[in-house]
């Protein structure tokens, strides 16, 4: 595991998937335990201190997991949840998926981070299929993440490829789970769920008055 703690160095453009990783790593506390979600969360394991002491959970029944396996260091029976070549920390553990979600629904973990189609001012999250007559439904473990874990951070793209926003006022591809997201990371700006609204912690890229525009719905200021 990385011995430093990689951010992105933006030159004040939008975020790449890794930058955005990145954050997620930065912002995860010390000694906490956390699922990745399948896809672009599971880059957040490469980029967490090697003295975070953060403790790596995937639903496949693993526990201590490290980051993504290279070279020689691929066991293709030691896999995450997406099926992704990972590595083993010191004290790795492993148990039947039956014990792995049951750590997720009984509250055991500290954060989950997930991909989303959509995600509404209200913190509802939509992840597991858009309701189109060709795609294919794909929840997983995200339903028993969405109301297990602590906190839910959700990593994605802001936009759509058609530019439509996935920071809506309320979802409508088919819901995950109710006001369960606490924070959205993406690659024009990190922001807060509340319950005064949604708060802009960082951008990218982009400012406060533009993306409050594109997006369509009120954006306050972060706290201090």
């Amino acid at each position: 595991m990385n011995t430093r703690l990689s951010l992105p160095d933006t030159g004040n453009r939008p975020l790449d998937k890794h930058a955005i990783a990145a954050l997620v790593a930065r912002d995860i506390p010390q000694g906490s335990f956390v699922n990745l979600g399948i896809g672009q969360p599971t880059l957040v394991a490469d980029h967490l201190r090697a003295d975070s002491g953060v403790v790596l959970h995937t639903e496949n029944g693993m526990l201590n997991m490290g980051p993504a396996a290279q070279g020689d260091a691929i066991d293709p029976e030691l896999t995450n949840a997406g099926k992704i070549p990972v590595t083993e920390l010191p004290g790795a553990a492993y148990f039947h998926h039956a014990d792995s979600f049951a750590m997720m629904r009984g509250g055991h973990l500290d954060i989950c981070v997930l991909g989303a189609f959509q995600v509404s001012a209200a913190g509802d999250l939509a992840n597991w299929h858009t309701g189109g007559p060709d795609a294919i439904p794909a929840v997983g473990g995200a339903m028993d993440l969405a109301i297990g874990a602590k906190k839910v951070f959700v990593m994605m793209t802001l936009f759509a490829k058609d530019g439509a926003p996935k920071l809506v006022p309320r979802c409508t591809y088919p819901l995950t789970g109710l006001g369960c997201v606490d924070r959205v990371y993406s690659d024009l700006a990190v922001l807060d769920i509340t319950a005064q609204g949604v708060a802009v912690r960082e951008t990218f890229g982009i400012g406060f008055d533009e993306l409050a525009d594109r997006l369509d719905l009120p954006l306050l200021p972060a706290q201090a």
